[in-house]
């Protein structure tokens, strides 16, 4: 829903916030996060994105109806040269009609889009884009992968600041000379969690029965996630231990793939598709499993640790600064057999699990709030209008 035309007399800092899409997923928490935790007295805030794809579910809408957007048809997911075209005049044309003090950019098609259409404009806005992971492995063959660090470095070059989600996201961008050091900040996600029902509650609405130890994969299914070797470990783990079941929330391109790889081979799977009522899994949840060959800051692994949840993962992106290996989760190679080991020897040790998941919960709630992302981003953007060189 787009705002009223403000007046000359507003002397709130403007925001442009610009995301490709609010599905599902870490972006689009924080985005409302923001959305919502950001002072509407200090700030004239507006949100722009694009639309998800059938396979996806859209976080606004399943989640966060309170937070307005303007959609703009183009700005979602896939690359097409001539939707992105009018996509970036669109852009341009909305930045000289808002005029805003900081264009504010998430994910990589919305950040090279929006920081053209900010340079294009010729409007002095300050740029800032936030890296919630990135696109330098695992996506994109060796070619394709040189001209998206080309780009990012180009724009890196014209950004007023780089934010990460984490450390060693911004380590392996200034890696690929993406950016300076001193241009960076690193700004862990923030989010809460609605009231978990107990366990018991939360098998009942799930129809699960009670005398089983549940391990969970939340997110999408595709193959940056590896789901192939969520499975994999599955099989391992389920030949040594009958009393383990698994839960795959989320939904994506290899979903039914993966269900029938499930199915055809006897695996305890139950695949619940996307899901708004994530605590009801989480509080299911006996283990929260995360199987990805490159993430930025995994948003599952919060809250998880928010839910009290004990974790096994893959060594991926910013996991390490999420779990502490052996203090509330067990981080693992890139195999099946080392993430079974791992989910083997907390799913035979209550007590384990139980200290994993104390740990777990005092170190999330202090480190990944919701009040902690809105201040640090509310010094940011105050510190870029006071200061012309932050």
């Amino acid at each position: 829903m787009r705002q009223s035309r403000e007046s000359s007399s507003d002397k709130r800092i403007k925001v442009m916030r610009i995301i490709a899409r609010m599905n599902v997923g870490g972006p689009a928490v924080q985005v409302s996060g923001l959305m919502r935790g950001l002072s509407s007295t200090d700030f004239n805030h507006r949100l722009y994105t694009g639309y998800c794809t059938e396979d996806e579910a859209d976080y606004i809408k399943d989640q966060a109806p309170d937070v307005q957007a303007i959609q703009l048809d183009g700005l979602g997911r896939k690359v097409n040269p001539r939707a992105d075209f009018f996509i970036l005049f669109r852009l341009i044309k909305e930045i000289r009609e808002f005029k805003p003090d900081i264009i504010h950019t998430h994910t990589a098609k919305a950040g090279v889009i929006g920081r053209l259409a900010s340079i294009l404009s010729f409007h002095p806005s300050k740029r800032v884009h936030t890296f919630h992971g990135h696109l330098l492995s695992g996506y994109f063959d060796p070619l394709v992968t040189k001209l998206v660090i080309l780009i990012e470095k180009i724009l890196a070059s014209k950004t007023n600041i780089l934010v990460s989600v984490g450390g060693k996201v911004r380590d392996e961008l200034l890696a690929k000379k993406i950016g300076k050091l001193s241009k960076y900040r690193i700004f862990p996600p923030g989010l809460a969690l609605k009231e978990l029902v107990s366990r018991e509650s939360a098998l009942k609405i799930l129809g699960l029965e009670s005398d089983f130890v549940y391990i969970s994969f939340i997110g999408r299914v595709t193959q940056i996630k590896r789901p192939d070797r969520f499975l994999d470990m599955v099989e391992i783990v389920t030949k040594q231990n009958k009393k383990v079941k698994f839960l795959v929330a989320g939904g994506g391109d290899l979903l039914e793939e993966c269900k029938k790889s499930a199915r055809e081979r006897s695996l305890p799977v139950l695949f619940l598709g996307w899901r708004s009522d994530i605590e009801n899994i989480l509080s299911t949840s006996d283990i929260v499993v995360l199987t990805s060959d490159n993430e930025g800051t995994p948003i599952s692994l919060i809250q998880a640790g928010l839910a009290g949840k004990p974790t096994v993962s893959t060594n991926a992106g910013s996991v390490k600064e999420i779990v502490l290996d052996g203090k509330t989760g067990l981080i693992t190679e890139l195999t099946p057999e080392s993430l079974a080991i791992a989910v083997s020897s907390l799913a035979n040790d209550d007590v384990l699990r139980k200290n994993f998941g104390s740990a777990a919960s005092v170190h999330t709630h202090a480190n990944y709030s919701v009040d902690r992302l809105v201040k640090d981003h509310s010094q940011l953007y105050k510190e870029l209008i006071t200061n012309p060189k932050p």
